[in-house]
């Protein structure tokens, strides 16, 4: 069975007290009316027995029909009160009621802008894609002020406080809808335009597109902006390792080699966590300068990189400079003796 919304949890206590409450109104008005209909004035002779104006009545049953009234009244009342508390207590945490485990979004409010960040380091901003009749557990808190994430159609809000975590779920049931974001706490000139968008995607939809945005496209280029078409005559090694390899369970490296290219560009999309690489690009005996390079990855990226002189040529060059750096020393001593 699948656990229910929250949007259902608190539809279902709007319709119990909204059917209560039209129940025990239809009762009382029903009830004053008889009452008002069997009392009525008429000109018949009035009972003998009942209390006249400003006289205490001294029996009759109405006494017990006002204790009965009372327990109902009571019993209704703390029974309402006492489903409404679990209803709530399921809202604030239902995790033995999922099926499934809840996908595991950080929120983050700032600049008048709504930023996530997904379990394996995927970054957006405003757009937050969702796969639908699966449970999001989000973690919100704020970068600058005071902010209030909410979204109205699934009945979710939670506050955005600097340095606080306010920790809430949600489930979307429709696959293809949209549901909008806003702010609800009076943040700034801006306070309006901070909205975004919840995106709700079909499960396999939504894995496809969280595993095709942790990629990266390499392309290597001469000095004349013309991609290097022959770089397997090249015999290049592409090496990409996450900065923090050592902190997670898989390995978290990647190569490439020449018969990898084509065109001068590679891919890399088995990119399993995102984050900061570091990026290193050889060539065989050197024939090029090795290119080192650090990229975070937390959407689609692509790198283009230049190769120009050879590793050889760059070493005589500076081998020159530092030969003309000496000669202008020589001169300046030479300079110097004679004055």
């Amino acid at each position: 069975m699948q656990a229910d919304t929250r949007a259902d949890v608190f539809g279902d206590i709007f319709v119990v007290f909204l059917g209560l409450g039209t129940l025990v109104g239809v009762v009382v008005v029903a009830y004053t009316l008889y009452n008002a209909y069997k009392y009525r004035d008429t000109d018949q002779p009035k009972d003998d027995s009942l209390p006249t104006l400003g006289e205490l009545p001294t029996g009759g049953k109405g006494g017990k029909k006002l204790f009965l009234s009372f327990g109902i009244s009571a019993i209704v009342v703390i029974s309402l009160v006492i489903w409404t508390y679990g209803m709530l207590l399921y809202v604030e945490d239902p995790q033995d009621e999922f099926e499934q485990d809840p996908i595991e979004v950080d929120v983050e409010g700032n600049g008048f802008a709504w930023h996530f960040e997904y379990e394996n380091g995927v970054e957006a901003t405003n757009t937050l894609n969702v796969p639908a009749d699966q449970p999001v557990a989000i973690e919100v808190t704020s970068g600058d002020v005071w902010h209030t994430f909410g979204i109205s159609d699934l009945r979710v809000k939670a506050d955005a406080i600097p340095g606080e975590y306010d920790e809430t779920w949600f489930m979307a049931e429709e696959a293809g809808a949209e549901h909008e974001i806003k702010c609800y706490e009076l943040c700034g000139d801006f306070h309006s335009n901070m909205v975004g968008t919840v995106n709700v995607m079909e499960q396999d939809e939504f894995e496809t597109w969280l595993d095709d945005q942790l990629t990266l496209d390499i392309t290597i280029e001469t000095e004349e902006g013309e991609a290097v078409t022959n770089v397997t005559d090249e015999d290049v090694q592409v090496e990409l390792v996450h900065q923090n390899n050592d902190e997670y369970d898989a390995d978290l490296e990647y190569t490439r080699d020449a018969s990898d290219f084509e065109d001068g560009s590679v891919t890399i999309d088995e990119i399993e966590q995102g984050g900061e690489y570091e990026l290193t690009i050889t060539f065989e005996d050197d024939e090029f300068e090795t290119i080192e390079d650090t990229i975070g990855i937390t959407s689609p990226a692509g790198e283009t990189y230049t190769i120009g002189d050879t590793a050889e040529d760059s070493d005589d060059d500076a081998n020159g400079n530092d030969n003309e750096t000496d000669d202008e020393a020589d001169d300046a001593n030479n300079d110097g003796g004679e004055n």
